[in-house]
């Protein structure tokens, strides 16, 4: 999820935490589990910072070993330390619990929008993206901020308010799954070959995108209102044994995109000076445009001069950043 739900997550929790007697009856306890819980429920994600780095980094680490089974024990554990030499006096089993059930709480929501997390690591290393959440749902932030402003603002019991908060979002959790299986069950009657099936739901509710992987093809499409458009079809194709092929593929940025990308095509343009290559995720089409790509850029002699990847929304911005190519 984004960080303002992440955020008003966390708020909810330590409202939350007023069901705990413990928590209840010590108001220096609530004030250490709220900081507990704010902070572990935006933990996982302080792997952004590797965006400074640069993109490839990012791309290959960000909602991983920070959102592994260990990692999730390891951010309440150091979470709840932290705060608790601070304010050695209060519980700390009960801070502990809280903060780490923000950190599970932060990586589970993760886990059902498109991007997804490896929560399994160390088990495995497979990406977990259920894709029937968007990472900002307005629905799941709005009641959030509803149950929050109640409480602060209009003197609601937090504990029964963010309860009954909870069970409404478990059954919208409930609703989006059957949602995709629905659009899944439609696509599967159409096609008799599908291997796979990626969605990517929208911010609007009833709009979601879709990438279908069959035994021939490649198809792009958008359901909306239940109906489901493909918009394109690419026909699937080897990677080509090519000299600039086999260079793009030793490259950082190219090797995090295939790391996360599970649909994409690819293109190789050459020219008297210099051979684009091309490779692009289709889960994100937007408005005709393919915005998340690998590119690499190679000399005469196929020696790469220059590459990107990250999600671009114009050729001309993706263009300045591979030039200026030596001529």
């Amino acid at each position: 999820m984004d960080t303002a739900t992440h955020i008003s997550m966390g708020v909810a929790l330590g409202g939350l935490a007023t069901l705990d007697p413990v928590v209840q009856q010590d108001s220096t306890l609530f004030t250490c589990v709220m900081v507990g819980t704010i902070v572990g429920s935006n933990a996982p994600d302080f792997d952004t910072l590797l965006k400074l780095k640069n993109n490839a980094v990012y791309i290959r680490n960000h909602r991983g070993i920070t959102h592994s089974i260990p990692a999730v024990i390891v951010w309440g554990v150091t979470i709840a330390t932290v705060i608790h030499t601070f304010v050695p006096q209060v519980n700390f089993v009960h801070l502990y619990f809280w903060t780490f059930l923000a950190v599970i709480l932060h990586v589970f929501v993760d886990i059902f929008n498109a991007y997804g997390t490896q929560a399994a690591r160390p088990i495995n290393r497979n990406w977990i993206a259920l894709g029937f959440i968007n990472t900002f749902d307005p629905y799941i932030f709005g009641l959030h901020a509803v149950g929050i402003v109640a409480w602060l603002l209009f003197g609601a019991d937090p504990g029964i308010t963010f309860l009954l908060l909870y069970f409404i979002i478990a059954l919208y959790y409930v609703k989006r799954y059957f949602d995709k299986k629905e659009i899944v069950s439609k696509i599967e009657q159409h096609f008799d070959d599908v291997e796979s099936i990626v969605t990517s739901p929208t911010i609007k509710h009833n709009v979601w995108r879709i990438a279908i992987t069959t035994t021939e093809n490649f198809y792009v499409a958008r359901a909306e209102g239940g109906k489901i458009k493909i918009l394109d079809q690419f026909k699937r194709k080897k990677l080509p044994d090519h000299p600039a092929m086999h260079k793009a593929l030793q490259d950082d940025n190219v090797q995090a995109f295939i790391f996360f990308s599970p649909v994409y095509r690819w293109e190789i343009e050459e020219s008297d000076n210099y051979t684009e290559v091309r490779f692009i995720d289709l889960r994100y089409r937007s408005k005709g445009h393919y915005p998340f790509v690998a590119v690499v850029k190679l000399d005469s002699d196929y020696h790469i001069r220059n590459s990107y990847t990250g999600w671009i929304y114009s050729e001309d911005k993706l263009q300045k950043k591979l030039d200026p190519l030596p001529q």
